[in-house]
């Protein structure tokens, strides 16, 4: 039986106006920035270039070769099973925080160094403070759980010169917490990243893993394939998504003037109504959430604050 391949769509949707990809993948382009990507490329009935979004090594290298195209990057890798994350999806959290940070700067995007973003839960890839550093000049510090993900992106990082200064890690070495031990009364982040673990256990992330690479395949399959399945503390924590999220606004009240927007992605939306009652309740001054669409897949994040607009016009970039 012939292997079915999954077809890429001709452009992308809806993606944010200063997105790098909302044209599409321009494979000729991509090749030549990272070579491997040949392999996994191919024209499909529709005369379209494309790659097997269902082949976890395809979808890697075509990583490998966006962050070298847009942004310079090279040697990017991750180990086998740790999550690979769409970078198109990714950027756009990026570009439209960066809108957010506008609004209160006479409506100018802050740039530069000294506009710092905490990435709560960096993974293996660094992909955020990659993309924010490439975009925006911004610089991070990533936090992770996982002292193997730690090691991973302190290694991405070697390997790109222009990394080095713009982005420092930190182990947290306290698994039930997001802000302690991270955020010291002398730090000023302009904003906060993370897409929380939301499968409340490893059972439920397994399933969401199968169901994910089934409608890759466009059939069903009982095998998690290598780099879809992501570590435990990427896919899954006691509660899911809603208690980390909760979890992280109740921290986040301890650090009201060190940080003007938290930010979390917000995988399901029925969740979000417990999310505002709980950001109600420790009297955030201003919520909002944004969505986001790629494609046919829509997605958001929550941004709340507790500076009032006067503090935020008289932030310091």
């Amino acid at each position: 039986m012939e292997k079915q391949q999954v077809l890429a769509p001709i452009l992308k949707q809806k993606l944010h106006p200063r997105n790098l990809d909302n044209s599409g993948y321009h494979f000729d382009q991509l090749i030549n920035s990272c070579s491997e990507l040949a392999n996994f490329v191919f024209t499909n009935p529709h005369k379209i270039q494309t790659i097997d979004f269902a082949n976890p090594e395809a979808v890697k290298t075509l990583n490998k070769a966006l962050l070298a195209f847009h942004y310079g990057i090279q040697n990017w890798n991750i180990p086998k099973n740790y999550l690979c994350p769409p970078i198109p999806g990714r950027a756009d959290y990026i570009h439209y925080i960066a809108d957010l940070l506008a609004a209160s700067n006479n409506g100018s995007i802050p740039q530069g160094e000294t506009v710092q973003g905490l990435d709560i839960g960096i993974g293996a890839n660094c992909i955020y403070p990659i993309i924010g550093n490439g975009s925006y000049g911004w610089s991070f510090v990533g936090t992770d759980i996982d002292e193997n993900a730690i090691q991973n992106c302190k290694k991405i990082i070697q390997n790109n010169s222009k990394l080095i200064d713009a982005i420092s890690l930190q182990l947290q070495t306290e698994s039930r917490f997001i802000f302690k031990n991270i955020i010291t009364p002398e730090d000023k982040f302009a904003f906060t990243v993370c897409n929380p673990p939301f499968h409340k256990s490893e059972e439920e992330a397994n399933k969401g893993t199968l169901r994910k690479i089934s409608n890759l395949k466009q059939q069903k399959t009982k095998k998690v394939a290598l780099n879809f399945g992501g570590q435990n503390g990427e896919l899954w924590c006691d509660g899911g998504e809603l208690r980390f999220i909760t979890q992280m606004i109740y921290e986040s009240v301890k650090y009201t003037m060190n940080c003007m927007w938290f930010t979390t992605l917000v995988s399901k939306k029925e969740n979000l109504a417990s999310i505002y009652k709980t950001l109600n309740k420790v009297n955030a001054v201003q919520i909002k959430t944004i969505d986001m669409a790629q494609g046919q897949k829509t997605s958001r994040f929550v941004a709340w604050t507790f500076m009032t607009l006067e503090q935020r016009k008289n932030w310091q970039f």
